[in-house]
């Protein structure tokens, strides 16, 4: 019977991070895995006003692609917040949004680790 898929995926194995969060959602179940926060920790209401606000404020380009740095608005934010709560002087050009850890976690690396450097993790 022909596959309508590439014939490399009979043989990848299976993820064992997909794996694991398969576990977690049973009812009961308690993970200690990394990346795993509780949910009951999670600032929903805070997220849920936060994203009225910004909706509301600006609308369709909130969900728009925007610059690699990130979202001019928000970076701006950060940089205010910087200067009133700690009296650093920081633009928001100094400023760099992440669609998460893994994405920082890249660019720390190609930032500051050479090819011949050791890292420990």
């Amino acid at each position: 019977m022909n596959s309508p898929y590439a014939s490399r995926m009979s043989t990848i194995p299976k993820s064992f991070i997909r794996e694991i969060l398969r576990v977690t959602e049973q009812p009961g179940m308690i993970s200690f895995a990394g990346g795993l926060p509780n949910p009951r920790f999670f600032p929903v209401r805070a997220m849920a006003e936060a994203a009225a606000t910004t909706l509301n404020g600006t609308g369709e380009s909130a969900l728009q692609y925007s610059t690699t740095e990130g979202y001019e608005p928000l970076r701006e934010y950060i940089a205010e917040r910087y200067r009133a709560r700690r009296g650093l002087n920081i633009s928001a050009d100094e400023i760099l949004i992440t669609n998460g850890s893994q994405q920082g976690l890249d660019l720390v690396g190609k930032v500051f680790v050479d090819r011949a450097d050791a890292v420990a993790i």
